[in-house]
């Protein structure tokens, strides 16, 4: 049994392909709305790639909404009309990657709303686990450690007390490559971690005291050193 070790683009450049070999065969096919898809062995032998590379491949069509997976029964075309389909696929095709500077962009988007609807919607709970995220963060940072997935947690904490599981969702996409990013730009050094503390504690008090102008003003101030940073390398 062959097993393929496939770099990053390598990988992204496979699904790409089958997302396109994907369009040509509902296109050829005539496929509507309802119909359903050839398994994934099939289609892995037709493409001649890996069951596991059809499933990410499906797995990305199924977040757009281009196909729905059905337990026990197969995937599925979703109910959009044809055209709105080739126009959907045609743009996943031309996605890129995003940049580090469109993920800090994003997320800085996501968190002035979701902090402000979590001081809001909180709950004593959500209360618990946003400052026990602070806690780790706080144990970290006065140890001298790098603290990237601790921040990460508390920013977590707090979208999910927004209530808003889109929002929450979208955070949890991204966070992966923005840890990735940190990392390799080097961005939590030991002063902004420090500053980060009182900058945390700060949004953490707005929230409880469920005000949210200051919890919004207090995730701004806390991400324009980010934000700055991000314009300057």
């Amino acid at each position: 049994m062959k097993v393929e070790i496939l770099t990053k683009n390598e990988n992204n450049s496979v699904q790409q392909g089958i997302i396109s070999k994907l369009r040509d065969y509902i296109e050829y096919k005539n496929l509507e709305p309802g119909d359903k898809l050839p398994s994934e062995r099939m289609l892995s032998e037709r493409f001649e790639v890996s069951r596991s590379n059809i499933r990410e491949a499906i797995q990305k069509l199924e977040f757009f909404g281009i196909l729905k997976s059905r337990p026990q029964s197969g995937t599925f075309i979703a109910n959009i009309g044809r055209v709105a389909m080739s126009g959907m696929l045609d743009d996943i095709l031309r996605l890129e990657d995003p940049s580090f500077k469109s993920l800090v962009e994003t997320r800085i988007l996501l968190e002035l709303k979701t902090v402000r609807l979590a001081a809001l919607r909180r709950t004593e709970e959500d209360l618990e686990k946003i400052g026990a995220a602070l806690e780790a963060y706080n144990a970290k940072v006065l140890k001298g450690q790098e603290a990237v997935e601790e921040d990460l947690l508390f920013h977590l904490a707090i979208a999910k007390a927004s209530k808003n599981s889109t929002m929450n969702t979208f955070m949890l996409i991204i966070t992966p490559e923005i840890i990735t990013n940190f990392n390799k730009h080097h961005v939590c050094d030991a002063n902004l971690s420090v500053k980060g503390i009182k900058e945390h504690e700060e949004i953490f008090e707005a929230i409880k005291e469920q005000d949210p102008r200051k919890a919004k003003a207090k995730m701004k101030a806390h991400f324009s050193v980010l934000y700055q940073y991000c314009y300057n390398i």
